[in-house]
């Protein structure tokens, strides 16, 4: 399965509509992960999640809230292999070692960890996510770091 490119995030999704909306137009898949609790569940939800069901899910009005219980901590590889298959970029907020991207003005900055911030239009971007390492790295790997 081919990783999608991963860049952190500080920023409200909304900020980010302008990039989600440009990937969508060369027909590719993008996915916001959260590294943190949700502040609120339904309590069915929860509760089920509690008892140890496998999953419990929501469905309704063009949307799916799905709670799976883990045991200890998040594995990134493991959330991106099984809720962003087929997606070229998943942006993500919350602790994690991977490029930050970040708005600016009509551009994006992208900070790669140890080099200098580079500004980028969006279709230099693209043309960034449409390459195995977009970033220039000889490897592009990350680790999720416990807060």
């Amino acid at each position: 399965m081919k990783q999608p490119h991963l860049l952190r995030v500080e920023r409200p999704v909304g900020e980010f509509a302008p990039l989600i909306a440009a990937v969508q137009e060369v027909g590719a898949r993008v996915g916001w992960l959260e590294l943190a609790a949700p502040e609120m569940l339904p309590e069915s939800l929860e509760q089920a999640a509690s008892c140890g069901v496998l999953r419990a899910v929501a469905v309704g009005d063009g949307r799916s809230v799905t709670v799976k219980p883990l045991r200890g901590q998040a594995v990134v590889r493991d959330l991106l292999r099984e809720h962003f298959r087929g997606c070229m970029l998943v942006l993500v907020r919350g602790a994690v070692s991977v490029p930050l991207l970040e708005p600016c003005d009509d551009d994006w900055i992208v900070t790669v960890p140890g080099r200098s911030p580079t500004r980028r239009t969006t279709e230099e971007l693209l043309a960034a996510l449409r390459k195995p390492r977009a970033w220039g790295g000889a490897s592009e790997t990350f680790r999720h770091r416990s807060p």
